[in-house]
């Protein structure tokens, strides 16, 4: 009788995982080891930890750090995931990991969609590239908020980031500004964004009277090259 008592004190403390999770996964587009990724943050937001690191997660699967990292990417392309924003008990504004996403898609009879969203891989690539590191995951948020929410398309965002380069101002806020101020001016090719970042760094150079420290920036026009 003890060990059923201590065996069911163990099923008391157990996750609820709605099963049809695991009869609809595949036709989500969800693969095994997101699966586990996306239980394992169910899990750590049921224990109190609303944000788990790569690396947290990386102790719990046999996945490294760095693959938990594009797995979250992928769930983030795919808006299984998202990052919200909240106050803690200390009123302090903290990131979180939100499901709901996921629960939407899980629960709600819709028809399957012909089209998937416009993500372009070689983005997230580039900016880590850029940036010398992986992205964090509000980064990856972010890179997703240009894509589907501002409907920006993947050779601006591509534009933007050489423009920020260029400029010697590798932020996200900076980059952020790039893209909306091309949005209020109309500019929507690359060709476009070329000429406006021609212009504005011609106008940039006429009020210095030093030269600044150049980079070699082939590399930004040969990726931009295919885009059109």
């Amino acid at each position: 009788m003890g060990k059923f008592q201590s065996f069911q004190q163990v099923i008391d403390q157990q996750l609820s995982i709605p099963s049809q999770l695991f009869m609809k996964y595949t036709s989500l587009g969800i693969d095994e080891q997101e699966l586990v990724l996306l239980l394992q943050i169910h899990r750590f937001r049921s224990g109190g930890n609303d944000f788990p690191t790569p690396e947290e997660l990386a102790e719990t699967v046999t996945l490294s750090s760095e693959d938990c990292s594009k797995a979250l990417r992928r769930l983030i392309q795919k808006q299984m995931l998202a990052i919200e924003q909240k106050k803690n008990e200390q009123q302090i504004l903290i990131e979180a990991y939100s499901l709901e996403p996921l629960w939407e898609k899980l629960f709600t009879i819709t028809k399957t969609p012909n089209h998937q969203p416009s993500f372009d891989e070689n983005i997230f690539p580039l900016f880590e590239q850029e940036f010398g590191r992986p992205l964090s995951p509000f980064e990856i948020e972010t890179i997703s908020i240009w894509l589907d929410e501002d409907e920006q398309s993947p050779a601006l965002i591509k534009a933007a980031l050489r423009e920020a380069v260029l400029m010697g101002k590798l932020n996200f806020k900076y980059i952020d500004r790039i893209l909306r101020e091309w949005s209020k001016k109309g500019v929507r090719t690359v060709e476009q964004a070329r000429e406006h970042g021609k212009q504005f760094r011609q106008g940039s150079q006429m009020k210095k009277t030093q030269p600044s420290q150049k980079r070699d920036v082939s590399l930004y026009y040969n990726w931009l090259e295919d885009d059109s």
